[in-house]
């Protein structure tokens, strides 16, 4: 019996040494970042795409990393027949604009769609002029998605998905706006990011 029981303690041990490796594979493979946005409305937690978006990756979580988004607001929220969006990382309230890091390049040629749940980077008329501002997609908002083959890189670029709170996505694209100085689609009480971090 003893010999029996020393045999199904060695095996238990040899088991547990081939699991190990295992279990923590995929921490050494470089799993994609997962951001957590801490909202007066809820929380919202963001799976990030290294893989395909890392410039956009990259400068996300440099703004995170520093606390960038701390106290900052969705500053444009917009429900209509023509698109859903919930956007913000670029003000403070009262809307006063943050100053932020340098303009990337865009990615939205990255074969990654504007599709419902995934959040892309913002940007003016300016092609490569992306800083801090994102912003959730409510809907599939296919007029978003890059669009050519002229070596231009169009569109807006998706760069991560919501994993866990998009029914807090989907009810701050429902509340109230108005116009706020010469911005449109103001919500009409400020929603805050309390914060923003890694998981």
């Amino acid at each position: 019996m003893k010999y029996v029981y020393s045999f199904c303690a060695s095996l238990l041990v040899a088991v547990a040494c081939l699991a190990a490796p295992l279990l923590d594979a995929p921490a050494r493979a470089g799993a994609d970042p997962v951001v957590v946005l801490e909202t007066s409305m809820g929380q919202i937690v963001v799976m990030l795409d290294q893989k395909n978006a890392p410039e956009s990756v990259k400068n996300f979580l440099k703004y995170v990393d520093t606390g960038f988004y701390r106290g900052t607001v969705f500053h444009r929220v917009i429900d209509n027949r023509d698109m859903g969006i919930v956007q913000g990382g670029g003000y403070m309230y009262p809307l006063e604009r943050k100053r932020t890091f340098a303009p990337i390049k865009n990615e939205a040629d990255n074969g990654l769609k504007n599709k419902r749940g995934t959040i892309a980077m913002a940007r003016t008329n300016d092609i490569d002029s992306a800083t801090s501002q994102f912003f959730f997609n409510v809907r599939d908002n296919t007029p978003f998605d890059h669009t050519g083959n002229d070596g231009q890189t169009f569109g807006y670029a998706v760069f991560g998905k919501v994993i866990r709170g998009l029914d807090v996505v989907d009810k701050i694209c429902h509340v109230p706006t108005e116009r706020s100085g010469m911005m449109q689609d103001v919500p009409s009480k400020p929603i805050f990011i309390k914060k923003a971090y890694r998981k």
